[in-house]
């Protein structure tokens, strides 16, 4: 395996002392390699929620400090806890429709972002393959949110954040499998790289300095709020849920 797809960078800052104490507390190095990459996808997904970040270029470290993320900065954070117990992974980059985006952003915000997206996806290498986790951008718990309010829905679904051809058959758990979560509104191939660092030297979002500061200082909040009060909801239901069953 080339050790370009095992290397630290200054994104993938995995010797860091929070990555580096996150990996020994859970021992994740102590795993094999099937339990290690399941562990570190589970912790990913769930534990860092999906959320919107000021930028798509902060370290792991940050990410995880944080403590919420979206497509471009969980890949990140992910690829450096695989990196950090030995695990080899890449970068997929692509441009997708701001579309499946309606949901969680409303309004102006809305019409202010650009037409297309850049996003990305990890890959891990796996029992000679290269296996993609998009489906880690999403917690299970908004997840079972926006299932349970469009639970209808048959066929596509782009909204909230999830664009998928078959809304009933999504699932974002990995099983030595892909998975997938918005991969239904690519649009492009920007195609693969050794880490986050040299995609985002080719590729950034397309806007101009304005909407950029709009979007940091009031679009991303607007669309973690949306996602919070989707994730509420079902939290909500299920108390009431349980309520009744007592």
């Amino acid at each position: 395996m080339d050790m370009q797809f095992l290397e630290e960078t200054k994104m993938l800052n995995y010797q860091s002392v929070g990555i580096q104490k996150l990996i020994n507390e859970k021992r994740w190095g102590e795993l094999s390699e099937y339990e290690k990459i399941k562990a570190i996808y589970g912790f990913v997904q769930n534990e860092i929620p999906l959320g919107y970040n000021r930028n798509d270029t902060l370290t792991a470290e940050q990410v995880l400090m944080d403590e919420y993320g979206q497509c471009n900065t969980k890949a990140t954070l992910l690829m450096a806890l695989l990196r950090g117990v030995n695990i080899p992974c890449r970068i997929h980059g692509f441009e997708v429709s701001k579309d499946f985006q309606h949901g969680a952003t409303t309004g102006i915000i809305a019409a202010l972002a650009p037409d297309k997206i850049v996003h990305t996806w990890a890959e891990v290498y796996y029992k000679g393959q290269w296996l993609a986790l998009e489906g880690v951008i999403t917690d299970n718990q908004y997840l079972e949110a926006v299932k349970a309010k469009y639970s209808h829905v048959q066929g596509e679904f782009m909204k909230f954040a999830i664009a998928t051809k078959d809304f009933q058959k999504i699932s974002v758990d990995w099983n030595e499998n892909n998975t997938y979560i918005q991969s239904a509104a690519i649009v492009s191939d920007l195609g693969v790289f050794p880490n986050p660092d040299k995609f985002f030297e080719h590729y950034t979002q397309h806007w101009c300095k304005m909407k950029d500061f709009m979007y940091v200082h009031f679009g991303r909040k607007i669309m973690n709020y949306n996602v919070g009060k989707m994730r509420k909801s079902h939290i909500k239901s299920m108390d009431t849920l349980s309520c009744l069953r007592k």
